[in-house]
């Protein structure tokens, strides 16, 4: 199977979007080289502006530029964006719901060696919750080109996770997307697995070898966390009746909680989430802070199996 850093469909992107449109400008906070904004730089100087460490600046900066008629992007890690910046992103960007693409690298435990302060695990959450925001977390390379050529088109604030690592290409050239609708990888008839990023790759193992013990599970990339996606959810509540919740996040604020939040608005039905259990990460290889933290397809056939249980007759 393929494998390729998601990081890379951004820096993809902005090379595509530089060609095309004059009016996008790329921001960095001095990690160029780690969120690939770099690439945009080494062909587009005169409309690549290093901040330096200061995030602040940066996204204070990129909303005067909107203010101006220009698209910009800017990134640095997730956990900085969200973290040192989010009183900008609120009160200057979202507030006045302003064209501003934000670019969040190395998100979720897969950081790896990093550690703890550098594992981005709140920050959906974060954006999740700001008025006017628009949240993309791709599942790979080819589908976070997609996002980030999406994202010049979604008129106000954008923000788009990505991760460090290599990891499966599962999506394809040919696949569709489309900010805010949900794609169905997988058909199944007993439960529904509702993923975002990178793990989206767990579900799909989880589902094969569920099948093995005669469980039909469907599969949804659910890409845009807001905005969500809510008809995908209801039909599926309606055809299967149960959901496990798969995120390299906090389980608390996450996709976890806006499916359930949709579910209990709309169609009541059992849920089990599949994600950072309210810890901080820590260092190590991202094997190893998977299994550890429980982000591995053996625990998604385990909340599979779980939920049910729990479901209704």
């Amino acid at each position: 199977m393929l494998m390729k850093p998601t990081r890379d469909g951004y820096g993809e992107a902005l090379l595509i979007l530089g060609k095309e449109n004059p009016d996008v400008l790329v921001l960095d906070a001095d990690l160029a080289k780690s969120t690939r904004a770099d690439w945009f730089w080494k062909e587009y100087p005169e409309r690549f502006f290093d901040m330096g460490i200061s995030e602040q600046d940066m996204l204070a900066t990129a909303a005067g530029m909107a203010l101006g008629g220009k698209i910009p992007f800017a990134s640095t890690y997730g956990v900085f964006v969200a973290g040192r910046a989010w009183d900008q992103i609120r009160t200057t960007i979202c507030y006045a719901n302003l064209n501003v693409k934000m670019g969040g690298a190395h998100g979720g435990i897969s950081v790896g060696p990093d550690g703890g302060t550098h594992q981005s695990l709140e920050e959906i959450a974060l954006m999740r919750v700001l008025p006017n925001m628009t949240l993309i977390l791709p599942c790979d390379a080819i589908e976070t080109r997609k996002a980030t050529l999406a994202a010049a088109e979604t008129n106000g604030p954008v923000y788009l996770r990505f991760a460090r690592e290599a990891t499966p290409v599962v999506t394809t050239e040919d696949a569709p997307f489309e900010v805010g609708k949900a794609i169905t990888m997988r058909q199944g008839s007993d439960l529904t697995i509702i993923a975002a990023g990178p793990v989206l790759y767990e579900a799909l193992l989880a589902t094969e070898a569920l099948s093995q013990k005669g469980i039909s599970a469907r599969v949804v990339n659910m890409h845009t966390i807001k905005p969500l996606d809510e008809a995908t959810i209801i039909a599926a509540a309606e055809q299967t009746g149960a959901f496990v919740t798969v995120e390299e996040h906090q389980v608390y604020c996450g996709l976890g909680g806006a499916v359930a939040e949709c579910l209990g608005k709309h169609f009541p039905a059992p849920v089990e989430m599949v994600g950072i259990m309210d810890t901080f990460g820590e260092s190590g290889t991202p094997e190893e802070l998977a299994v550890k933290y429980g982000l591995t397809s053996k625990e998604i056939i385990a909340a599979a199996e779980k939920v049910l249980r729990r479901k209704r007759k």
